[in-house]
């Protein structure tokens, strides 16, 4: 069987590239590769942070692999659907403990917007193109391009790209908040790694409950999330993790955390 994907570990960052040439479309047995070594990284205690990035010049990941609709189509009645693939690996994503940057270039399109909307950050090139454009085929987003998108950008903005099918670059992406940081394309990578090597050095314990919080919170109301906030905040200081945190600034040296 073919390999789509390759991990290359930079201490406590795991790179994982995706390479499906020509633009790294989003096959199905693309995706079952993806999701097992995101599985693996994920119960690597030494892995801190995951980039994702595509392989080659032209995409970060162009989309999904189109030459499988047509098979796709025939069990459109099935409430698995045709996208369950990456909802799949949206949901472990989110419900891991490990956190992950996306390091975007070229185009970010379909499935690969939607896959870069399930990292907690994104860094985009200032040229990278992203996009919903499944309009053009006449089909809708269906890994989560109707639902995440409006959560960054906001329902017209949304509705924008995915009625129109248009593209917006790196710069424009992030002015409207869909991507965090924009840098020139031959700075892609080390910002993305300095992002990554940043959050590798906290707390993992402290990390993973901010994702949580960031994950179950969103839609609750402010009373709401103020308490689980505060519960959170306890399970942190009741940690070996923050005792350390804790113990460190006050004896003016650098943490060692070691997610207990």
């Amino acid at each position: 069987m073919a390999s789509y994907i390759s991990t290359e570990q930079h201490g406590a960052v795991a790179v994982v590239t995706i390479d499906h040439p020509p633009v790294n479309a989003l096959s199905a047995p693309l995706l079952e590769e993806l999701e097992s070594e995101v599985e693996r990284l994920d119960a690597d205690d030494a892995v801190r942070a995951i980039v994702l990035k595509g392989a080659g010049e032209r995409a970060f990941v162009a989309g999904a692999d189109i030459s499988e609709f047509p098979t796709l189509r025939e069990s459109a009645q099935d409430e698995s659907g045709s996208a369950r693939g990456i909802q799949k690996l949206g949901a472990r994503m989110d419900a891991g403990r490990t956190p992950f940057v996306a390091a975007i270039h070229g185009f970010c399109l379909g499935g690969g917007l939607e896959l870069a909307m399930c990292c907690d950050i994104r860094v985009a090139a200032e040229d990278a193109q992203l996009g919903q454009p499944e309009i053009k085929l006449g089909l809708i987003p269906g890994g989560g391009g109707t639902q995440r998108l409006p959560r960054f950008v906001g329902l017209g903005r949304a509705l924008l790209l995915n009625l129109t099918g248009d593209f917006i670059d790196g710069r424009t992406a992030y002015e409207w908040r869909l991507v965090e940081r924009v840098v020139p394309k031959e700075e892609l990578l080390a910002a993305a790694l300095g992002i990554a090597r940043t959050i590798a050095e906290r707390s993992p314990v402290a990390i993973g409950v901010l994702r949580e919080l960031a994950r179950t919170c969103r839609d609750l109301p402010l009373e709401e999330g103020l308490r689980r906030e505060a519960d959170g905040f306890r399970r942190c200081l009741a940690s070996e993790d923050g005792l350390e945190g804790v113990t460190a600034f006050l004896e003016k040296r650098e943490p060692q955390f070691t997610g207990r």
